[in-house]
């Protein structure tokens, strides 16, 4: 059974996503255009379930399943879409998830919506201080019950996401 647990931000964190980043570089070569550091993981001093969220931005989306073998070789668990239209997921590490790889060819619009939240509650440290202390409860409250949990934030989720949008506009 997975536990729900929140934890404060560690600095770690960074360098656990440049050391996976290497080998994604690794085994998909000059496929990969880029890859960012999102989720929670890679706000400074946001608390959060410790799993490097990543997203790889690729040329051609297709050809993600031709890695597959490779992903599985380094632990990774291949999830296809995984719910989402144009993106292939990977988890690593089982219950104890270390890392999620959440890969968009170059133009979708989930990259876009990814980083704007990334950066919105990285340049709102009071949202962000908000987000954690409300994922923190409950992970508390709901600690093997992860839709409990996911449901939780959602509220507050969407409403950082609304306006991490116009942020992103420059509009605020």
């Amino acid at each position: 059974m997975r536990k729900v647990e929140v934890l404060p931000y560690d600095k770690q964190w960074a360098s656990m996503f440049a050391e996976e980043s290497r080998k994604l570089y690794e085994i998909f070569g000059a496929e990969i255009i880029e890859i960012h550091h999102i989720g929670s993981t890679s706000v400074k001093g946001l608390h959060a379930k410790p799993i490097i969220d990543m997203m790889p931005i690729v040329n051609d989306i297709h050809r993600v399943n031709d890695y597959n073998t490779a992903m599985i070789a380094i632990g990774y668990e291949a999830k296809g879409e995984n719910g989402i239209a144009g993106r292939r997921y990977f988890q690593k590490g089982g219950d104890n998830r270390t890392h999620h790889v959440h890969i968009y060819a170059c133009g979708n619009s989930e990259i876009k919506r990814h980083l704007a939240f990334r950066d919105y509650l990285r340049a709102h440290p009071d949202v962000s201080q908000e987000y954690g202390d409300l994922k923190e409860k409950l992970s508390q409250r709901f600690p093997f019950d992860i839709e409990s949990y996911i449901k939780g934030k959602e509220q507050l989720a969407s409403e950082i996401e609304r306006k991490a949008k116009v942020f992103e506009r420059g509009e605020v």
